[in-house]
């Protein structure tokens, strides 16, 4: 007999699920409770290589208090009901909304949309987990606040408390999110409402001033897991500089990658350089400018005889280095020199400048993102080729050139063993660098979907085997990015799951722990 419901949890009959959702009902209301496959469809659709019925929810609720929560929580230990939470559901190309596995309830908290907070003087924010990025810029903008975000590149319809929690990065100073998180309130598998850090203390006014607290600093087992479920989440804020000073440096080699970056690192270790800058191929920014079409015809990845006709047609580098100096007009003056001077030297860099730029799309998204601005141009990444399939591989580097040509060599090289492009960008961080591919692919046509698959299976398999860690990745491969991390680690994760979470109800899967 047909199921009314689209998918069930692993191992919760339909007569038990039944009665969850009447209990869900009773705690959020009728309409806060979705199990039509019409009203599911935003929480199935993904862009990955699988079968969406692999990530079909058994329903979506909506809660809009940390009460609503507790209470979500006790039902679900009462029928052993997983849910998978959400904030804005926007982690496109890493699994969108979808949960991890079939038949969790989806957890969505977007109605969870108050900002609690925002001291202007000591440069934080606190924020319910619905937030958007595009709500606490409008609040800067309307009160005017001389306060800067730092921003992933769906910058509007993203939010702070999601991608945080996943590690996210941005483009300013402020980039590496989570260095910058300051205070969590978390509710838990057995109902309690922790708050980390200066939180627990009563009549706390330092809880996004100080991290750390008293005892184990707890905020980072919230991160990439499954441990609980933050309902408040606080984080530092860059202070408007008065100079701002955007820039592009483009070079014509593959090979260059290796001076870009042996000079970029010491600016980025001695705060000559203070953001997050990209060095980005001219295919992660040929969407802003082209289609895939204009350039191949036919099955398999690009020429580098094409690419090099793009950069030609578009004005673009092979490589395109996007950083900013922040400061007094002083500052920014002595720090300009130095990187001219010191990215002048081999003759091969070109220099361009905001006004030099104009209406440069390409210019143009890059300098907004290093503001904190709204701008989501970058996802003219999925005009290039088209088709709706997108995967991000992101495998840490060293910051040195050495170890980026390699790895960019070694990705380009299976990407075209399955027929995709290079299209990837390194995030410089001081002594990191995080190397973002976008594999695009059609996921209309069978035989392209099939090899997205393989060929992300096996970048994992053979970075891993090098030594390159995937810092992040989606739903569909948790659990194969845990495994290259190796059996302790997963064992400890394992035993906090235990402790935290005895019957297994906050998102089964998550970051590869059951």
């Amino acid at each position: 007999m047909a199921s009314k419901y689209i998918a069930l949890p692993n191992g919760v009959s339909e007569k038990i699920f039944d009665t969850a959702v009447k209990e869900f009902r009773g705690v959020l209301g009728e309409a806060n409770v979705l199990v039509s496959a019409e009203q599911l469809a935003p929480y199935t659709k993904t862009m990955m290589p699988v079968s969406e019925t692999n990530h079909t929810p058994s329903a979506a609720i909506m809660a809009t208090t940390v009460e609503q929560i507790q209470k979500i929580v006790a039902i679900c230990n009462k029928y052993k009901v997983p849910i998978w939470t959400i904030s804005t559901g926007k982690n496109l190309g890493y699994g969108s909304a979808a949960p991890a596995e079939r038949g969790q309830v989806v957890l969505d908290l977007h109605r969870m949309n108050r900002i609690l907070e925002v001291d202007s003087d000591l440069c934080y924010a606190l924020v319910e987990p619905g937030v958007t990025y595009r709500q606490l810029y409008d609040y800067f903008q309307e009160h005017q606040l001389p306060l800067w975000l730092s921003l992933p590149a769906p910058s509007a319809i993203a939010g702070p408390t999601g991608n945080t929690l996943d590690r996210g990065v941005g483009y300013t100073p402020y980039g590496e999110h989570f260095m910058n998180a300051c205070g969590m309130e978390v509710v838990l598998a057995n109902g309690e409402v922790l708050r980390t850090g200066m939180g627990s203390l009563p009549k706390s006014n330092t809880w996004q001033a100080f991290k750390w607290g008293y005892g184990p600093y707890l905020d980072g087992i919230f991160t990439q897991s499954n441990y609980g479920i933050v309902t408040k989440f606080g984080f530092w804020l860059q202070p408007a500089p008065p100079v701002y000073k955007p820039f592009m440096i483009q070079y014509q080699d593959e090979d260059d990658v290796v001076e870009i970056v042996e000079i970029m690192r010491p600016m980025r270790l001695n705060g000559v350089i203070p953001n997050s800058g990209v060095i980005a191929h001219a295919l992660y920014e040929a969407g802003v400018k082209a289609k895939r079409s204009d350039y191949v015809s036919g099955p398999g990845s690009i020429s580098d005889e094409a690419v090099r006709k793009l950069v030609r047609d578009h004005h673009m580098g092979i490589w395109n280095v996007t950083a900013a100096l922040y400061g007094t007009q002083e500052q920014v003056d002595v720090n300009w020199k130095i990187v001219t001077e010191a990215f002048g030297k081999s003759g091969k860099a070109t220099f361009i400048t905001e006004q030099e730029a104009g209406d440069d799309p390409q210019f143009g998204y890059r300098a907004v993102l290093m503001r904190g601005g709204m701008d989501m141009r970058e996802f003219n990444l999925y005009n290039w080729r088209g088709g709706g399939g997108s995967l991000w591989f992101a495998p840490v580097s060293q910051a040195r050139g050495s170890e980026t040509l390699k790895q960019m060599r070694l990705a380009k090289g299976i990407l075209a063993k399955y027929g995709l492009d290079y299209t990837g960008e390194f995030i410089v961080g001081m002594r990191d660098m995080h190397h973002i591919i976008d594999m695009l692919y059609d996921r209309t046509d069978p035989a392209m979907t099939k090899a997205a698959y393989q060929c992300f299976d096996e970048l994992i398999s053979t970075f891993s085997a090098e030594g390159y860690g995937s810092y992040r990745t989606n739903t569909a491969f948790m659990d194969k990015v845990a495994h290259t991390y190796g059996p302790v680690q997963r064992h400890v994760h394992k035993m906090l799951k235990k402790a935290l979470d005895p019957n297994g109800i906050l998102a089964p899967g998550k970051s590869g722990i059951r």
